[in-house]
């Protein structure tokens, strides 16, 4: 019974795996290679004391690169503005702003509690069509994965981290477990957590 059951845990795992590999595959970049698109959606993480950790920090320093390089012409900060670590948005704003982005090619979705959520939130609420999104790893590739099921047409840029290497080990092992919700998520079609009208901000910001 148990060995059953590990073996179907570790089928469904796998198989959640493939399919993020299969569906992001070719379309996951350096920020020096990215492709052009208008807006650059920015994943949120912890903050520390209102500032970005490590992780964030990396994804933040990608997004400016690539809006300095012409590669996005506006950036969506998505995260938990009430995150048990701070308020995640404030934290990414003042981080672009303070890099040299105009605080108006900078929109924030406090609502982006997780990344099914800010992928279907980019589309829905922000009206988003075609997008680089931002984070590290394995995270990247299911970003890329579930954006694209949400209707954008999405590439992925995978930012740098100077992070210890039991944050990395910790980061890759939860990837792997999030793989199987993920496909839950579109198996099950589930609206976001937080349902917003709809708003032209992120389309002003990249005129």
């Amino acid at each position: 019974m148990a060995v059953g059951l590990v073996v179907g845990v570790l089928a469904v795992v796998l198989a959640s795996a493939a399919w993020v590999a299969t569906v992001s595959f070719g379309r996951v970049h350096d920020a020096a290679d990215a492709p052009a698109a208008p807006v650059v959606i920015v994943l949120g993480s912890q903050v520390r004391d209102g500032k970005p950790m490590k992780y964030l920090e990396g994804r933040l320093d990608a997004a400016v690169s690539l809006f300095e390089s012409g590669r996005a012409r506006a950036v969506l900060v998505s995260g938990d503005a009430n995150g048990r670590s701070g308020n995640e948005i404030a934290a990414m704003i003042e981080y672009l702003v303070d890099a040299g982005i105009p605080s108006d090619k900078i929109v924030g979705d406090d609502y982006g509690l997780d990344t099914y959520d800010t992928c279907w939130r980019a589309a829905t609420t922000f009206g988003v069509e075609k997008a680089l999104v931002v984070s590290q790893g394995l995270h990247v590739t299911r970003a890329v994965a579930l954006c694209r099921d949400a209707g954008i047409d999405v590439d992925g840029v995978d930012a740098e981290c100077e992070c210890n290497r039991l944050a990395v080990l910790r980061n890759f092992g939860r990837e792997w477990l999030a793989r199987p919700k993920a496909v839950l998520d579109l198996l099950s079609g589930r609206e976001p957590a937080v349902v917003s009208p709809a708003t032209d901000e992120l389309t002003v910001a990249t005129r």
